[in-house]
């Protein structure tokens, strides 16, 4: 639930404060990994309560950017990450660019009919078989990112079989001959349901980053379409456009580290 605020200029003033930090840390005043103040120093410095203080650094915590233990200064634990348009297809090859450890696990494989926009994106007839798979995915041992994979059959079958924790489907795909060739890329942004808010330990209002993702084969045949929903300030996008081309990509800011 969303957290009430009997005093409007209480709720202005944390979030305030939550900015200027978010700013702070973005700039690189705070490098990943060092302390925050303690809460008595930040509300002597912003000359605000320590309760709203603590409304702040909450604030920060659902944004990823800070960890959440209260009564000792909270560690920044880093601006958002990027990742190369190549990368964008492997999770696992962008955390390792950046020298995290990635790791995964699936919550459940569901095999069912697809409905009439699944089967269009996977060039299927309406109601065949697919297979959803939901998994949350982590850097050095955080969550992140929730993903919801539609598979056709023959795609599918292989990764039911993987281990619960396999760290990475593509390359398991790619030993089994699926080749990830092309994609095409939509982000908006999404409110959190009761699977993200269960794997992302996030408030079940919270704003998640969402990427879809319909990837193809050389031949052009779909062999996945996926959905991918992230916690804020874990990852930002950015667009370089050219007469040539347009890639697109994850960004890590490295001021942030």
């Amino acid at each position: 639930m969303r957290q009430q605020h009997d005093n409007p200029d209480s709720e202005l003033r944390y979030r305030k404060v939550a900015a200027e930090l978010r700013e702070a840390i973005i700039q690189g005043e705070y490098a990943t990994g060092a302390k925050l103040p303690p809460e008595a120093t930040l509300a002597e410095r912003y000359g605000v309560s320590r309760g709203t203080i603590r409304h702040a650094l909450a604030v920060l915590r659902s944004d990823g950017l800070v960890t959440s233990r209260r009564g000792t200064p909270r560690t920044v634990l880093g601006g958002p990450r990027a990742q190369s348009f190549s990368e964008l297809l492997s999770f696992t090859n962008w955390a390792r660019s950046l020298g995290e450890t990635p790791g995964g696990r699936v919550d459940r494989v569901v095999r069912r009919p697809a409905d009439p926009e699944e089967a269009g994106q996977l060039g299927l007839e309406e109601g065949a078989e697919v297979y959803l798979v939901l998994r949350v995915r982590t850097l050095s041992g955080e969550p992140v990112m929730v993903e919801r994979t539609l598979y056709p059959p023959r795609v599918g079958a292989l990764v039911a079989e993987l281990p619960p924790d396999a760290v990475s489907h593509t390359e398991a795909l790619v030993q089994h001959g699926v080749h990830f060739t092309d994609a095409d890329h939509t982000i908006d942004l999404t409110w959190a349901d009761a699977d993200d808010t269960r794997l992302l330990d996030c408030p079940p209002d919270q704003v998640l980053l969402r990427e879809r993702r319909r990837t193809t084969d050389p031949s052009g045949t779909p062999v996945e379409w996926s959905e991918d929903r992230y916690l804020p300030g874990t990852i930002a996008f950015t667009v370089h456009n050219s007469v040539t081309t347009s890639p697109l990509g994850r960004h890590h800011n490295p001021r942030a580290r």
